[in-house]
């Protein structure tokens, strides 16, 4: 879905800035008694005008759920229904949600003309009666999920003060064709969208920064080649072809140039290339295998993964290679590093019978566990850095799961039977 055909009308009500300005004071002034979490109630959606729309109530659906999985509310079941209660200032009556204990309530309503969905929503602060936030998109029907999770990064960003990351896509790997193809979908696992199509094996997607490309892996040529693709247009272009592995590939943050494994001069090492693959900078020159570079967010480090003291440990280098220090110390197999988006800490796998994730500060301090169920890996930041997507077979399959960042709200997003894995999460969509 390109950004042609959803059109999000930031139509603001006349009062949206100053209550805009008040945000971060409400988000104080509810959790000012303690460390209980706010409740949060979504009201059902509204016809404000227009034919009735069958598919309104999932617009509230992905509210609840965008907002359990950020875990900084208790959601509530809405209250009944009160006829002719309105959603703007002055249409209906706080009592009944201040009664029930709510402190934070959304509403939303909507208008269909033809194809064209207008959904208006609102946040206020129940127990002080006012407005927090309020805002208007319009889009196609089909966008009713897309509109539905940008009020949800919009809520996070009114009371944090940073967006939240629900708009975004993940990219991974699939055998739904029989095949090992890249596929799109919703972060919540809906739209899912296949990519690539060339019957191969196509492995490790990373989006660029912009999130209007990635970069993968295919054995179609027989050889684990790296390519560039282009998600608008589905244009591609191979950008590293030499004979040996040309994988694990991971844009830099300024979007210029792509670190990657190569084994063309023997064994594994981390290399630097230019987008287009025409420049080339070598890293690492050691006799051990270097593979899987992951770029901080400054774009001055990388981490990578090498078995020069005898098993795979994270380590981290400066990216023209030079300043090379181990980072992981405990365990005998840790893989798969990746920064989180502030450059506070690394997200990695370690094998203990099958594999785990682990966080560990960027200086080695605080080495945490996240997961204990199942095999899990490939972990991925979202561009908040509230949540990591990962890949766990503790249903039995393989399939793509979310966390929040701690370890905590652990929920499947792959919807079907089939091995999904090597998940990624875009920057904002």
């Amino acid at each position: 879905m390109t950004m042609k055909r959803f059109l999000i009308l930031l139509t603001i009500v006349t009062l949206l800035v100053p209550s805009l300005l008040r945000a971060q004071e409400t988000y104080r002034e509810v959790t000012a008694a303690g460390a209980n979490k706010l409740t949060l109630a979504v009201d059902a959606p509204r016809r404000l005008g227009g034919g009735d729309f069958a598919g309104a109530g999932e617009i509230a659906e992905v509210l609840r759920a965008d907002m359990t999985l950020a875990g900084l509310f208790t959601v509530a079941a809405p209250a009944a229904p009160v006829a002719a209660a309105g959603i703007r200032p002055g249409e209906f009556d706080f009592a009944p949600w201040r009664g029930a204990g709510v402190d934070l309530l959304a509403k939303c309503g909507y208008t269909l003309s033809g194809d064209t969905l207008t959904a208006e929503f609102r946040l206020y602060n129940v127990n002080q009666g006012r407005e927090v936030l309020a805002k208007r998109y319009s889009g196609r029907q089909r966008d009713l999920r897309k509109i539905a999770h940008t009020f949800s990064d919009d809520i996070l960003e009114s009371l944090t003060g940073e967006r939240g990351p629900f708009t975004g896509k993940i990219a991974f790997v699939s055998n739904r064709s029989r095949n090992k193809e890249i596929y799109l979908m919703d972060y919540d696992g809906y739209h899912v969208q296949q990519l690539t199509r060339n019957g191969s094996i196509n492995l490790n997607p990373d989006f660029s920064p912009t999130g209007r490309e990635i970069v993968y892996t295919s054995y179609r040529r027989r050889n684990p080649d790296l390519y560039r693709r282009e998600l608008a247009t589905g244009a591609e272009a191979a950008i590293s072809t030499h004979r040996g592995i040309n994988i694990t590939g991971a844009w830099s943050p300024d979007g210029k140039r792509i670190a990657l494994a190569l084994s063309k001069d023997g064994n594994s090492e981390i290399y630097v290339i230019s987008r287009d693959g025409r420049q080339m900078k070598r890293l690492t020159n050691n006799p051990a295998i270097d593979v899987s570079p992951a770029w901080s967010p400054d774009g001055r480090q990388i981490a990578f993964v090498s078995d020069r003291l005898g098993k795979p440990q994270v380590f981290i280098m400066n990216a023209d290679g030079s300043g090379v220090r181990r980072l992981t110390a405990n365990g005998a197999y840790n893989v798969s590093p990746r920064w989180s988006p502030k450059g506070d800490r690394i997200a990695y796998c370690r094998q203990e019978g099958g594999f785990q994730i682990y966080v560990i500060n960027a200086d080695g301090t605080a080495d945490t566990r996240l997961t204990g169920e199942g095999s899990n890996e490939h972990p991925r930041w979202s561009p908040d850095g509230r949540f990591i997507t990962f890949s766990s077979t503790r249903d039995g399959g393989e399939a793509i799961y979310v966390m929040r960042a701690d370890g905590s709200g652990q929920s499947r997003v792959s919807r079907g039977v089939r091995k999904d894995s090597h998940p990624t999460w875009s920057p904002r969509w």
